[in-house]
């Protein structure tokens, strides 16, 4: 299983390195030294409106420098306010619908979601829902396979709607106590592609009127800030309970993620830390952002 130290290298590495030298260098957070860190923030692709804010607070704080770190590790953690995801809550079968663009890892999400909730004591079932693409549908089932977790699927070219009902009505007959709808990848440009969720919703609700009990979308950490204007048009259309960021192990600029509570209002309930069926984790606030600055002292 990846830790969090592992997943987030790329991005601490070029992000502790610049601030060590601040942090132990002693003067005031103002001139040079400002824009030092707020270039080192903003390579992490943590968002400006939010660097200036912090940043504010650092330069009026008494505190000197050797207090900066802490101080800015308390502000990034404010940003991210925790909010835990209980496998175990709600009414059974607790319906989650995932979705997100072409490329972003959902299907491999869907899977490790599954694992998540076998790890949790419960019986998962998959939706192979995306009907577009054969080969989704096929990594879908490869997954499941190794995780001994039944799917459902339906016929490429399909309507995604009627397999997302009759996956529920499977869950039901089979008491399954989730369902993953794992949805076509789709830009969110594409509105004819976009108004087709709402269709899967409908017929959701059909077979169980407060079906999606929850939507999910899953986020490349790759892309940065690309990646939450993706959402933020997602959730206009479909309204979004939560977001799993995939592929942190793989991203420089995962500072994006403290803009998504900002954006969307939308807790980050997920995070990939590597290619391993156990190597998606909790959203662990503390956890990213230490491993982020890393340990004081230590530049990577």
């Amino acid at each position: 299983m990846a830790s969090w130290r592992e997943a987030l290298a790329r991005t601490r590495r070029g992000l502790a390195a610049r601030l060590r030298g601040l942090f132990t260098g002693g003067g005031r957070l103002e001139g040079a030294v400002r824009e030092e860190l707020e270039e080192a923030l903003l390579a992490a692709d943590v968002p400006l409106a939010l660097i200036g804010a912090w940043l504010d607070e650092l330069a009026t704080a008494p505190a000197p420098a050797q207090a900066w770190r802490s101080q800015l590790r308390a502000r990034l953690l404010a940003a991210l306010p925790p909010r835990p995801f209980d496998w175990q809550a709600g009414s059974r079968p607790r319906v989650i619908l995932v979705v997100g663009v072409n490329g972003a890892g959902k299907t491999t999400s869907c899977a490790k979601l599954a694992r998540c909730a076998q790890r949790a004591g419960l019986k998962p079932l998959l939706c192979a829902a995306d009907t577009f693409r054969a080969a989704g549908d096929e990594q879908l089932r490869l997954w499941a396979e190794r995780l001994d977790c039944p799917v459902v699927s339906g016929v490429t070219g399909g309507g995604a709607a009627a397999v997302a009902y009759g996956a529920l009505a499977a869950a039901q007959a089979r008491q399954a106590d989730c369902l993953l709808i794992d949805t076509a990848g789709r830009m969110h440009t594409r509105e004819p592609l976009m108004q087709e969720l709402s269709k899967v919703r409908r017929a959701l609700a059909k077979q169980l009127p407060r079906a999606p009990d929850e939507t999910w979308i899953v986020l490349d950490a790759t892309n940065g800030r690309n990646a939450l204007s993706q959402a933020v048009h997602f959730h206009s259309l479909t309204p979004l309970t939560g977001v799993v960021v995939a592929k942190l192990d793989g991203s420089a600029k995962a500072g994006f993620v403290f803009d998504i509570q900002a954006q969307l209002g939308v807790p980050v309930l997920w995070a990939g830390l590597g290619e391993g069926p156990d190597d998606l984790e909790a959203f662990n606030p503390e956890a990213f952002v230490d491993a982020l600055l890393g340990p004081e002292g230590e530049a990577t």
